[in-house]
């Protein structure tokens, strides 16, 4: 089950430079900074309501977020949908043909569940989130 906007992820060459505009500019707080390191990602968490922005900059130069900034530039990412029971959405999305970048979940920010679907399906990357509790 599809609960909500989890948050969007906006691929940056700087964490610090693009939080000024975040934090100093808009007036948002930032909750903290986080390394996944097997997604080689550095992960600026920003509270806005009840969702969030992910500012996401590369530990890795040739790892997925320095490839697309370096394919696309800066900017939007992915969105990502908070999910209560991942697997058997994947599992779900599998059978209806839908391409998955997942098949099974791994670990993201902050040790949500996590599961990405193909954006040649979707149209743009989605991220399926399912927090833990």
């Amino acid at each position: 089950m599809i609960k909500k906007i989890s948050h969007i992820g906006i691929a940056v060459n700087s964490i610090e430079d693009a939080l000024k505009l975040y934090t100093e500019a808009l007036g948002l707080e930032l909750k903290g900074i986080e390394v996944v390191a097997d997604q080689k990602v550095r992960i600026a968490i920003i509270p806005v309501g009840n969702t969030r922005i992910e500012l996401l900059e590369s530990t890795d130069p040739e790892g997925p977020i320095a490839k697309h900034i370096k394919n696309r530039g800066e900017g939007l990412h992915h969105v990502a949908l908070e999910v209560e029971g991942i697997e058997g959405i994947l599992e779900g999305l599998e059978k209806k043909e839908i391409p998955l970048v997942d098949k099974k979940p791994r670990i993201g920010a902050e040790g949500a569940k996590i599961a990405f679907l193909h954006p040649k399906a979707t149209k743009a990357l989605i991220e399926l989130v399912e927090p833990t509790e």
